[in-house]
C-alpha cells in the first residue's frame, strides 16, 4: 500500500541526523591526538639524533677497527678512522690518498686533550663546554689548520661573546691574524684600544713582541688608525654641533626682528614659552650692537660677533627685500656686487663653505628647511 508524504505514519518516517556540530569533547580529543602525535614524532627525532651521537662517540672511544694513529705530545696515541676524518676534513683526505692499512699522523705543539676534543668533534659535532673553554685557543688553531669551518666559527663565537678578557686578548689577536679571522681581529683591536696601558704591559704582549714583531707592528698601526678615527668622529660631531647652533641662532634672529621675540622661559599664562633657547642672549647682543659706539672703529668683540651673524644671515636669507633683520639687504647687495666683479678672495670662499656646511648640517638633522626670510 502506497502513502503520500503527508500520510506516512510516524513509525515509518526515517529520523534525520542531528544538524549540530561535533561535540567539543570529540574536537578536543582529535586535537590532543594530533598534538601527541607531533610531540611523539619530535621526541622520536630527538631520541634518534641522541642515539646517533652516542653511537659516534662510542665508535671514537672504543676505536673499533681504527686505522689511524694520531701521535701527540707526551707520546700519547689517539686512534681514529681514516674514512671519517677524510670526509670531515679535506686536509686529512689529502693525507690519506696513499692506500695504506695504517696511517700515522703527528700533531704536536698543542695539548693532547685539545687534539682529543678536536677529533671527537669530527665524529659527532659535539663538545663539552668546560673542555672547550679550557682549550679553545688550541682548538681554534686545529680547526684552521685542518679546515673545519664549523668548529672554527664556533671558537670565534665563544671568544667574542664569552671568553675574551684582558689576559688572553693579545694571544687571541695573534691567532686571529694567523688563522685568518678578520672579525675576531677587529674585536681584539678595539678591546686593546680601550685598555691599551694594561694590554701593553701584559705577558702576552711581551711574547708577541719576541715571537711575532710584524704582528705587533700591525697592531700598533691599527691602534693609531682607530684612535685617529675616533678623534675625527668627535671633531666632526663637535663641528656639526657648532653649525647647528649657528643655524638656530639665525632662526632666533629672524624671530626677534619679525615677532619681537620673547626670551626663553618668560611668558604669560595664556602664551606658550619661546622655543628658541638662544633668544635671550641674542636679543641683548643685538641691542648692544645697535647702541655701541666702538663698533665703527672695530674695537668691540661683541659687535664683531653680531656683524658676522648678520652677514651669515644675509647669505642664507631667501628674500632680503622683505627681511626685517638689520643690514640684511646691505650685506646681500655687497655679496651680489662682489660676485658680479668675479672677485674670489679667501674670505669669500670661507663664507661660502660656512653657509654650505650650516645648511647641510640642518638638513642632516631632519628638521624642516627654513628660508630665514621674515615676512
Amino acid at each position: 500500500m502506497e502513502y503520500s508524504h503527508e500520510e506516512i505514519p510516524n513509525k515509518i518516517k526515517p529520523v534525520p541526523p542531528p544538524l549540530s556540530a561535533p561535540s567539543i569533547k570529540n574536537l578536543n580529543h582529535r586535537k590532543c591526538c594530533s598534538l601527541n602525535k607531533s610531540r611523539s614524532a619530535l621526541m622520536g627525532q630527538n631520541c634518534s639524533i641522541s642515539q646517533a651521537r652516542e653511537s659516534w662517540d662510542r665508535l671514537f672511544d672504543e676505536a673499533y677497527r681504527a686505522d689511524v694513529e694520531i701521535h701527540t705530545d707526551g707520546d700519547t696515541i689517539i686512534y681514529a678512522h681514516a674514512s671519517i676524518l677524510g670526509i670531515a676534513s679535506p686536509v686529512f683526505k689529502s693525507m690519506f690518498k696513499k692506500s695504506r692499512s695504517k696511517h700515522h699522523i703527528s700533531i704536536n705543539g698543542v695539548p693532547t686533550e685539545a687534539v682529543r676534543i678536536f677529533t671527537r668533534f669530527l665524529y659527532s659535532s659535539c663538545y663539552e663546554e668546560a673542555q672547550m673553554e679550557e682549550h679553545i685557543l688550541s682548538i681554534l688553531v686545529l680547526s684552521h689548520a685542518f679546515a673545519i669551518p664549523q668548529l672554527k666559527h664556533e671558537c670565534e663565537y665563544q671568544l667574542e661573546h664569552k671568553l675574551l678578557n684582558m689576559e688572553n686578548v693579545v694571544d687571541v689577536f695573534q691567532l686571529a691574524v694567523l688563522c685568518d679571522a678578520p672579525r675576531l681581529r677587529i674585536i681584539c683591536q678595539r678591546y686593546v684600544l680601550m685598555c691599551f696601558q694594561a694590554a701593553s704591559t701584559s705577558a702576552g704582549w711581551k711574547v708577541m713582541k719576541a715571537s711575532h714583531p710584524h704582528i705587533e707592528k700591525k697592531l700598533l698601526s691599527s691602534l693609531k688608525f682607530e684612535d685617529y678615527r675616533r678623534k675625527e668622529k668627535m671633531r666632526k660631531m663637535n663641528e656639526r654641533k657648532v653649525y647647528l647652533e649657528l643655524y638656530e641662532a639665525m632662526e632666533a634672529l629672524v624671530h626677534i626682528c619679525r615677532d619681537g621675540g620673547r626670551p626663553s622661559g618668560e611668558h604669560n599664562k595664556d602664551q606658550e614659552p619661546c622655543r628658541y633657547e638662544a633668544n635671550k642672549g641674542l636679543e641683548s647682543l643685538l641691542q648692544h650692537f645697535c647702541g655701541c659706539k666702538l663698533r665703527v672703529a672695530g674695537g668691540c668683540d661683541h659687535c664683531k660677533r653680531m656683524r658676522q651673524l648678520l652677514e651669515l644671515h644675509s647669505r642664507i636669507c631667501a628674500n632680503s627685500d622683505a627681511c626685517r633683520v638689520p643690514l640684511c639687504k646691505k650685506f646681500k647687495q655687497r655679496v651680489m656686487k662682489e660676485s658680479r666683479k668675479k672677485k674670489k678672495n679667501k674670505d669669500e670662499m670661507k663664507w661660502k663653505i660656512l653657509v654650505r656646511k650650516v645648511m647641510r648640517t640642518k638638513s642632516i638633522t631632519g628638521a624642516p628647511y627654513f628660508t630665514l626670510a621674515s615676512s
